[in-house]
């Protein structure tokens, strides 16, 4: 799985036509019409950091639970006195497609306060979350927001945003595939086609399972795909160039349709001065998926599929479709 690295620096310019606003509204409204987490501040509302941390550093777990560590609410050791808020809550069942289900009706559990419950349900992890555009949208609109990524380089641009902002979102630099995280979070999102650069079935489907793991019971999985119709017939073996002021790219484009494997060569010249110019160039692969591969690799990994939408129509997805959300739910845990 490729990493970002050069590239990274000129990233968000390249992609400044991208409707990134319009797809947080959208992910908001798929977290309020079928998740569990809810704002914790008003929209626009920032928490402050009590002590910025300095520029180039990325957070990391200190001690990261061994990997499949399964979260479960029925062994958690008791309190030798409970806090005040005292009231600790279970959720019985998954609530159904688009039910929320509230906390007065969950039963009493010994160890777990109410308030670390609603912590974690409102919690919401951006998967793949590459120079945290999305996931600062979302931080705005008043969710609570962890942030993971593989590239280094990648969240050291998400850091400046955040030391900009003075947002209070947590980065963790792990791959998708090793997710590791000390507690659930109540929705997990994955967009922008991180998922089409897991190339083999076996890293879609550890992917899910530890997306079901964390997730909190009843809590949904959000992300995008790219199709095989849009590299097969979209995107192809295509060459894209664009000039900027301080930038230029060329894109090289080689679709494998034996293997669904969609090479892509990125060749940037990035002025250093006024007349001198870097050149670099990063090689990245993405595989294209249909959704009934999707579904199959949720159903393995335990999550129940709920429903699937067009990017540009959001509606149900056509044999045309070039990029699909997918909702899934938690399952398993009580």
């Amino acid at each position: 799985m490729e990493a970002y690295t050069d590239f990274a620096e000129v990233y968000d310019t390249f992609m400044g036509d991208v409707p990134y606003e319009e797809w947080a509204d959208f992910l908001a409204s798929l977290i309020e019409a079928y998740g569990v987490s809810r704002p914790v501040r008003e929209p626009g509302e920032m928490q402050e950091l009590e002590e910025a941390p300095e520029s180039g550093y990325i957070q990391e777990l200190e001690e990261a639970p061994e990997s499949g560590y399964i979260p479960e609410f029925e062994e958690v050791s008791e309190f030798e006195e409970v806090p005040e808020s005292g009231e600790v809550q279970e959720l019985e069942e998954a609530p159904e497609s688009g039910e929320v289900q509230d906390f007065e009706e969950v039963q009493e559990e010994p160890g777990v306060t109410e308030d670390a419950l609603i912590s974690e349900r409102n919690l919401v992890l951006d998967l793949g979350c590459g120079t945290g555009t999305i996931t600062e949208l979302l931080y705005e609109k008043g969710y609570d927001m962890i942030g993971v990524d593989s590239s280094e380089e990648m969240l050291q641009i998400a850091l400046d945003k955040k030391f900009e902002t003075r947002s209070d979102i947590l980065y963790l630099c792990q791959d998708m595939r090793e997710l590791d995280l000390y507690s659930t979070v109540g929705t997990v999102v994955s967009v922008c086609d991180s998922l089409n650069y897991l190339l083999m079935d076996e890293d879609v489907l550890q992917t899910f399972h530890l997306v079901n793991n964390y997730l909190f019971p009843g809590g949904i999985f959000i992300f995008d795909f790219n199709t095989i119709y849009k590299y097969e017939e979209v995107i192809g073996d295509t060459t894209i160039a664009e000039n900027r002021e301080d930038c230029s790219f060329i894109w090289e484009n080689f679709y494998s349709c034996e293997d669904h494997i969609n090479e892509y060569d990125v060749t940037v010249f990035e002025r250093q001065e006024d007349d001198l110019y870097r050149r670099f160039t990063e090689t990245h692969y993405q595989r294209g998926y249909t959704l009934e591969e999707m579904k199959t690799f949720l159903e393995k990994a335990g999550l129940i599929f709920v429903t699937a939408l067009d990017e540009k129509t959001h509606e149900a997805p056509t044999e045309t479709s070039e990029r699909i959300y997918v909702i899934a739910r938690e399952h398993g845990k009580q």
